[in-house]
């Protein structure tokens, strides 16, 4: 097997530190994990069951990596949305649009550092589908200007599968550059993300192991007092 190829674990435990893929199957789709790059970043390939059509959120590094496991995980990639404007988020992006042809995303604020220019630019509320697949997008301000989170609803369960980039991780909100952005940030992820979906939802980070909403609830005037 070449280095750059990854073969697709079914047995889905959302920690891909390791530099494994990992499959989880929805009613509808199925969401491909991997970690690639010096900072342990996660790419997500959510791949609709019944068409192939694929979503690709943050084309991050390690691009033969990415090429491969597209190739082999979902050949038919239809958009590539960057959740924000680090590098350490897009340093692969511009060969994996050259290897798919697919379009691009990413909100506005943020798309000016981006070595593609989006064809599409994302604001808070816009719905995105690919083939059976409607992913809703929420504007989470504060990491960055225009850090976007993408939200899968499984129509089977209900269940939510929730892409938050930096701006939510198992612990915390992401890194802010100062207790205004802080408050900016906490404050849109506690209305548009705790306030709007229930405990059950699945948060899939931009580093690190997933959790739920559930799970960090409790937690979330821990993280105001805090602070930055």
């Amino acid at each position: 097997m070449a280095p750059t190829e990854r073969t697709v674990s079914d047995d889905y435990t959302g920690d891909v530190s390791d530099g494994s893929a990992q499959r989880r199957t929805l009613s509808h789709a199925a969401i491909v994990k991997t970690s690639v790059g010096p900072m342990d970043n996660n790419a997500y390939l959510v791949v609709c069951s019944r068409t192939g059509s694929a979503l690709l959120i943050d084309a991050a590094n390690d691009a033969e990596t990415l090429r491969a496991l597209v190739a082999s995980a979902a050949p038919r990639v239809e958009l590539v949305v960057t959740t924000h404007q680090h590098a350490d988020h897009w340093q692969a992006l511009s060969a994996l649009v050259d290897a798919t042809g697919a379009p691009t995303a990413a909100h506005p604020l943020d798309a000016d550092p981006l070595p593609v220019v989006p064809d599409t630019l994302l604001h808070d509320g816009d719905r995105v589908t690919v083939g059976d697949v409607d992913v809703d997008v929420i504007h989470l301000r504060g990491h960055t200007p225009g850090s976007i989170a993408l939200a899968v609803t499984d129509p089977a369960d209900g269940r939510v599968h929730l892409f938050t980039g930096d701006s939510l991780f198992p612990g915390g909100v992401g890194k802010t550059d100062g207790p205004e952005n802080f408050e900016s940030l906490l404050n849109d992820v506690e209305t548009k993300l705790f306030a709007r979906f229930d405990d059950s939802t699945v948060v899939y980070p931009g580093h690190g192991k997933d959790t739920t909403l559930g799970a960090e609830r409790p937690h979330l005037g821990e993280w105001r007092e805090r602070g930055w």
